[in-house]
């Protein structure tokens, strides 16, 4: 399994990068069944035009949103447009999963009817309190997190690269503080990919929004995990000054979220 970085900036697009935007891929099948296998986890403001160098976007096989706010879910609506008109025909729908409302949220932002919920080329399904679902060789569970909307982190498994056999584990936060399910969710990953959008010291008065190096950093030193990577961390930050916190607290190895990396589990 292999994570790539889309776009890593929080709140907004920055100059170098996208608003939130991942891509999940890993080899599945036997035999000419053999094929690799694409989740897009969110797809935030401009985040498909890089999507488009990390992988062919009509190559999808689901989409998944942690909460729906437009650094996560914006150029949903323009894949939507892609999809829908491009010169050889529409595509299929494309399994889309988020909270409640997700079809109804994007149609809003399009300025189509609400009642429509994009339905010729999203199938939405909505996430339950940890509910899990399957996308190919990908497990995908959905577990509540703090966040001034609905929100879920992902709990999502599939098989490790170098062992097709062995299976292992990325967690993503999403956007939320700590919390129980922040907790749940980060236990013994191989990968725990955390937003930190906020600083300590300047932010401290925010809770119930977003988590600080230092409290990605601590996560990660409670929950016992193989790397963290700091993401969505907002172009006014220093992301520096983000790394620094989360080395304060964590010994394990960390790395900031950078536009196009590729992360191998």
């Amino acid at each position: 399994m292999r994570l790539v970085v889309v776009g890593c900036s929080g709140s907004f697009p920055g100059p170098d990068a996208a608003a939130s935007s991942y891509l999940l891929e890993a080899e599945h099948g036997s035999g000419a069944a053999r094929r690799t296998w694409r989740l897009l986890v969110e797809l935030g403001n401009g985040a498909l035009g890089p999507l488009q160098r990390a992988c062919d976007p009509y190559s999808l096989d689901a989409a998944v949103v942690t909460h729906l706010h437009s650094d996560h879910v914006a150029d949903l609506v323009v894949l939507n447009v892609m999809r829908r008109y491009r010169p050889e025909g529409p595509c299929a729908p494309l399994d889309l999963y988020g909270p409640d409302g997700t079809g109804r949220r994007l149609a809003e932002m399009a300025g189509t009817d609400p009642a429509t919920d994009m339905a010729d080329q999203f199938t939405v399904h909505h996430w339950t309190d940890h509910g899990t679902v399957q996308v190919g060789p990908f497990e995908i569970t959905s577990i509540p997190v703090q966040h001034p909307v609905p929100a879920f982190g992902l709990r999502i498994s599939g098989p490790a690269e170098d062992d097709p056999d062995r299976r292992v584990v990325l967690a993503y936060t999403g956007d939320t503080d700590t919390c129980p399910g922040l907790t749940e969710l980060s236990a013994g990953v191989d990968l725990l990919l955390a937003e930190a959008a906020f600083v300590e010291g300047r932010d401290d008065a925010l809770r119930g929004v977003h988590l600080t190096g230092r409290r990605a950093g601590e996560t990660a030193a409670e929950a016992r995990v193989g790397l963290l990577v700091l993401t969505h961390i907002a172009p006014w930050n220093d992301a520096q000054v983000t790394l620094a916190e989360a080395r304060g607290v964590f010994i394990g190895p960390i790395a900031l979220a950078r536009p196009g990396a590729v992360h191998v589990l």
